[in-house]
């Protein structure tokens, strides 16, 4: 454990900081598992709102430092090819 008192107080920050980050990811996550059963349920519209909302939260997670830009490019360039492969085939 830290003696110093900014050390401490580092301390905490990071606890919140670690809790604050572990939802967002969880959050982020949920909403591409959301699409991906939409998608293996081959409902088309459900999908099609479902990805909306998984790339917005992709974004939501770069902004906020959680996720690498190109990492989440690449996530969404994967989810729009999922979802276009499922648009061919209905």
């Amino acid at each position: 454990m830290p003696i110093i008192k900014s050390a401490k107080k580092r301390v905490k920050i990071t606890k919140k900081r670690t809790l604050r980050n572990r939802a967002n990811k969880s959050a982020l996550r949920t909403a591409i598992k959301r699409f991906e059963r939409a998608v293996a349920e081959g409902d088309l519209e459900k999908a099609k709102v479902e990805l909306v909302k998984a790339q917005s939260t992709i974004d939501k997670s770069v902004k906020k430092g959680i996720i690498h830009k190109n990492n989440a490019a690449r996530k969404k360039s994967r989810l729009a090819r999922m979802f276009n492969q499922l648009a061919a085939n209905a």
